[in-house]
């Protein structure tokens, strides 16, 4: 039996991607997620589910029971069982195979497994995307940073939400659908938010211009939260390469590359520990 790998050996398969084995189980499980989906996906089609709803049936039942097996094994090989079972993957793991389970009392809950799409997030180690997750702090600090201008953003859109609901509910009132406040909030948003579904339509002639004024200020409104966070996201992305810079000693220039052997200005040799 001394083809079989030991457990320190299945665990740096199964939760590193260093070599050769790992990055292909990897890759078989990403290709295993990405066909149990496309099952759960083509289940919801009605004519396909006529035709082969029994394979898919099955199909569905055969990924869950391997996942299953997945989850259990990950805990079994993990170091830190807690840290793995509560972590961030291991939630995902197991809401991945949890809703077909419920399926048995819950008919419809089986298409809660579409939730495995994001074990995609493995990819990042098999195609070593790992060293691009700065990018995503970056991100993350720009969207903290504009947290609270956008708290007051929306606190004015729900407020002239209201504002404009109510008034054109007195305006038009049941006969023209808007039967309630929350009713006419509901159409305001709509309405702000260009969507336009038209279920909902003001009949007279000052609703009419009341609609059209509130589809005015949701043109000039849609550009604010994107402003905010490119404004934000624009100062973290140049906060965060001065953090890279070098500084030459010898004049004092301050936007050196990282890696910069000479400086830009002076052109004097920079100091290795800087």
């Amino acid at each position: 039996m001394g083809w079989i790998p030991n457990k320190a050996r299945m665990a740096n398969i199964v939760f590193e991607s260093n070599d050769r084995a790992s990055k292909n189980f990897d890759i078989v499980l990403l290709i295993v997620i990405l066909l149990s989906v496309a099952v759960v996906i083509l289940d919801s089609v009605e004519q396909i589910n006529e035709q082969y709803g029994t394979l898919l049936y099955v199909l569905e039942w055969l990924f869950t029971l391997l996942f299953t097996l997945e989850y259990f094994f990950r805990i079994w090989l993990s170091n830190d069982k807690k840290g793995y079972i509560f972590g961030f993957y291991g939630i995902v793991d197991l809401l991945a195979i949890v809703p077909t389970y419920m399926s048995l009392a819950l008919i419809e809950a089986h298409y809660l497994t579409v939730i495995r799409a994001l074990r995609f997030l493995r990819i990042l180690r098999v195609l070593k995307l790992v060293e691009y997750l700065q990018e995503a702090s970056i991100l993350k600090v720009a969207l903290n940073e504009s947290k609270l201008k956008i708290q007051i953003f929306l606190g004015t859109v729900l407020t002239i939400v209201l504002v404009m609901g109510s008034l054109m509910y007195i305006i038009e009132g049941p006969e023209s659908g808007f039967t309630s406040i929350p009713k006419s909030m509901y159409w305001a948003i709509v309405t702000l938010t260009t969507v336009g579904y038209g279920d909902i339509v003001p009949i007279t002639n000052l609703g009419q211009f009341m609609a059209s004024i509130i589809m005015l200020m949701g043109y000039a409104i849609i550009a604010v939260p994107t402003g905010i966070v490119t404004s934000e996201l624009t100062a973290a992305k140049y906060q965060n390469i001065m953090k890279t810079r070098k500084v030459c000693h010898e004049c004092g220039y301050q936007s050196n590359d990282s890696d910069a052997i000479y400086c830009k200005l002076c052109g004097s040799e920079m100091d290795k520990l800087n």
